[in-house]
């Protein structure tokens, strides 16, 4: 189909030598596990019989392979007593003799119970008891294909009312590595949702009011935005996008800490946010005063310079065994480090009264001195 996709308005055959060897295969394919006999192996058999036909000039439809792992869902159990309708809390039911059921999901919070809308959720359970612990009814979990008949499906659209859409994609992508099957799990979206807010934060003081700065990014600032670019950028190639977000998520930390609200540092920031969070992005990214969209402005590169590292930390050792350590400008020499290391308070101490017989130094790695 996709091939005719290329030449739609072909009357003569099904695509023509032209099109077909102008478009030619598809670059990358990104299917579920469950595609893999249905979509994959159909697409696989048309193509290499068109291409024995001599039709296409490719025997394989598709050049990169991708399956997606299954977002499984997180399922919520209730206990019933056998003979009533009265519920056990998780951490009670050893007491009694119970009945686990699926309860639905969407009326459960960090596995607490909405009572009330429990016994809205069917008419039976409209004069439902309730055995509590801590004054809550406490759910029981486990992980399970997502099914109606576990009540564990989520619904994208009340994901999106209470956080919005930003957060329900960057969740996503941080719930694991993109080939792997991976639970879901709500209560964990609303770390990403902090994370969105933080970075909002970077753009405004504590009374909500504008407060981007034009001074010059500090170095400090540069090296974590590169270094964020970078990773960014490597992770999207390989589709890691969860390490991708970790490495976002750090980047505001370090920025919060610094109060950084450069110019210099936010506007590269939101385009290399964007791929991961476009709505936020392209909010800010107007608040930075420009007029066109951010999904087409240039993905920033990064700069080597700002990554190089001024400064290292050698741990120091006494024969072997690691006392201290002390942090000096990298480009120090043998000599030099070994002034600093010999001046140092703890020096004395760990001689225990006996001679250096050798200072071992690694270039920006250990020192060890070795006594008699």
């Amino acid at each position: 189909y996709f091939f005719r996709f290329m030449d739609p308005r072909n009357n003569k055959g099904l695509v023509s030598e032209e099109a077909v060897n102008y478009w030619r295969d598809v670059d990358l394919y990104i299917g579920g596990i469950e595609h893999a006999t249905g979509h994959l192996i159909y697409s696989r058999f048309w193509t290499k019989f068109l291409f024995d036909l001599g039709i296409v000039p490719v025997e394989e439809p598709f050049r990169k392979l991708v399956n997606q792992g299954m977002i499984q869902g997180r399922s919520n159990f209730v206990y019933r007593l056998k003979t009533e309708n009265t519920f056990v809390s998780a951490g009670l039911r050893d007491q009694y003799e119970t009945t686990e059921l699926h309860v639905d999901v969407n009326i459960v919070k960090n596995d607490v119970l909405d009572v009330e809308a429990f016994r809205k959720w069917r008419p039976e359970l409209a004069d439902a008891r309730f055995i509590l612990e801590d004054d809550k009814y406490i759910c029981g979990f486990g992980v399970e294909k997502m099914s109606k008949s576990m009540y564990n499906v989520v619904t994208p659209d009340d994901i999106i009312d209470e956080y919005g859409a930003d957060t329900l994609r960057l969740y996503e992508m941080f719930l694991g590595p993109l080939e792997q099957s991976k639970p879901w799990d709500t209560s964990g979206i609303e770390g990403v949702n902090r994370f969105l807010k933080k970075y909002w934060r970077l753009f405004f003081n504590k009374n909500g009011e504008l407060n981007i700065s034009d001074e010059k990014a500090s170095a400090d600032e540069l090296k974590i935005l590169h270094k964020t670019i970078k990773k960014a950028g490597e992770d999207i190639t390989r589709f890691s996008f969860n390490t991708a977000v970790s490495a976002f998520m750090v980047c505001v930390n370090e920025l919060s800490a610094l109060s950084c609200n450069k110019r210099e540092i936010l506007d590269p920031l939101t385009r290399t946010l964007c791929a991961f969070a476009p709505h936020i992005a392209e909010e800010l990214w107007h608040i930075l005063g420009h007029t066109d969209s951010v999904v087409t402005a240039q993905f920033p590169a990064y700069n080597e310079e700002y990554l190089k590292e001024n400064a290292v930390i050698y741990p120091v050792a006494f024969n072997g065994k690691r006392r201290f350590e002390i942090q000096v400008p990298i480009e120090l020499n043998e000599a030099q480090v070994k002034e600093i290391v010999t001046a140092h308070s703890l020096f004395e101490k760990w001689m225990e009264g006996k001679q250096m017989a050798k200072f071992i130094f690694v270039q920006g790695k250990m020192v060890n001195v070795v006594l008699k």
